[in-house]
């Protein structure tokens, strides 16, 4: 029996219509930006595995990491004990984050990380003693499946199922360009006619609303606007975190600074799932108190997993090295060149970059759905020709590992510029 016939017994994969889905592609191994089938086919991995993959595939640096820290400590419990690698983690974390940040939560995932983000924002509120029961985010916003992530997800299509279960969420237009005001008067009305407790964001990039972008001073604006009505910030850094904007945190951009933060992905350079919440030192005081009670009740089985925090470690060293940096500029750089050659193409509505993210917007005659037709002739097309893209709806992003080499992302343009023929 396959593995293909064994995986269809067994497993039931993410967001997948098993139905009517093909069936999956068989991965056996993965070097730098390219991954090979059972088959031996080569692909082009051009959004590093869902943005978590930035140094690339079986990255020994890390690995030499893992495996040191599974010979000393795999795993203990986070609740009455630490150990040094999370400390270290913490403590390497602050370094970088914006000055605000103090205090260091860990849990599992990006959607955990918002889940934590969304209870601590209600309870702040609950331990002070006010009412506030209100989340505020952008529409279209994407930041998870588990409930409180969902529920501040604008993606109707993945939440549809559960409307009516949800906690209290209200959504402001996303402050693109010639739609700031509007963005700024929403939010400033729901502050007016709601008890607010958070208002939850994707800074500067909205990934799978197909790579939507907005400036850096709409941000600041939307971040004052909560901070004179004590309305707390969320900045879900999830997916533009360690250097996909360019920057370190797309919240690098800005001058007002978020109460809270949420990363994952990136994090530990795809290897271990582990997920972070960051908070102000305001925040943690309010649940800082004699009362039991106002303590937060929140934890994960692994939370801080030693392993995972060597595996973060080991990223950050990564990261901050020149040749990388310099690996994210030449991205950029790439991806400007291509945006000005495919700009003017008869099937190009619009294009944008930001850091290592390219996206190109393709004309239709209507609008494409999330899953429809034209996203899976462009899916089926780039498979094909042996380049992982995902599309979303109408929309084609790049999103590379930062070490992928300028002949394979050359590979990634041609493709993607071939694939306008049959969109």
């Amino acid at each position: 029996m396959s593995l293909i016939e064994r995986d269809q017994n067994t497993i039931w994969h993410p967001y997948t219509q098993h139905k009517t889905a093909a069936l999956p592609i068989a991965i056996a191994k993965g070097e730098g930006a390219l991954l090979w089938d059972v088959n031996n086919k080569e692909f082009i991995d051009a959004i590093a595995s869902w943005w978590v993959n930035p140094y690339g595939h079986s990255n020994k640096f890390i690995a030499d990491a893992i495996y040191k820290q599974l010979t000393t400590l795999e795993h203990v419990l986070f609740g009455g004990f630490t150990h040094e690698p999370a400390i270290v983690l913490a403590e390497k974390l602050m370094e970088i984050l914006p000055k605000n940040q103090q205090k260091i939560f860990f849990s599992d995932n990006g959607s955990t990380a918002v889940e934590v983000a969304i209870k601590v924002a209600l309870q702040y509120f609950y331990n002070k003693g006010e009412k506030r029961t209100t989340i505020i985010a952008l529409e279209n916003g994407f930041h998870g499946d588990t409930f409180a992530a969902m529920a501040a997800s604008g993606i109707s299509f993945y939440t549809q199922a559960f409307q009516g279960m949800f906690i209290d969420v209200v959504r402001i237009p996303v402050p693109v360009k010639g739609q700031e005001q509007v963005s700024f008067d929403a939010l400033a009305e729901i502050i007016k006619k709601h008890n607010c407790a958070g208002f939850i964001f994707e800074p500067l990039v909205q990934g799978a609303a197909g790579m939507v972008m907005y400036e850096p001073e709409s941000l600041d604006r939307l971040i004052q606007i909560c901070r004179e009505n004590k309305v707390l910030t969320i900045a879900d850094e999830v997916m533009t975190g360690f250097g996909k904007t360019g920057k370190t945190f797309a919240c690098d951009y800005i001058y007002e600074v978020p109460d809270m933060m949420c990363l994952s992905k990136a994090l530990t350079g795809g290897t271990i799932p582990m997920a972070i919440t960051t908070f102000t030192q305001d925040i943690f005081e309010a649940f800082y108190d004699e009362d039991i009670n106002k303590a937060l009740f929140h934890g994960h089985t692994f939370t801080a997993n030693p392993t995972g925090c060597a595996a973060a470690l080991a990223s950050l060293t990564l990261l901050n090295a020149p040749e990388m940096q310099d690996n994210v500029a030449r991205v950029n750089k790439r991806h400007l060149e291509f945006q000005k050659h495919i700009e003017s193409h008869p099937k190009v509505a619009t294009t944008r970059v930001l850091g290592v993210i390219f996206a190109l917007e393709i004309v239709t005659e209507s609008s494409a759905s999330y899953y429809g037709t034209l996203r899976n002739k462009l899916y089926n097309f780039f498979i094909e020709n042996g380049i992982v893209l995902r599309p979303v709806g109408n929309i084609v992003y790049i999103l590379p590992p930062y070490i992928i080499t300028d002949e394979q992302l050359q590979k990634v343009y041609e493709v993607v510029e071939k694939a306008l023929e049959i969109a």
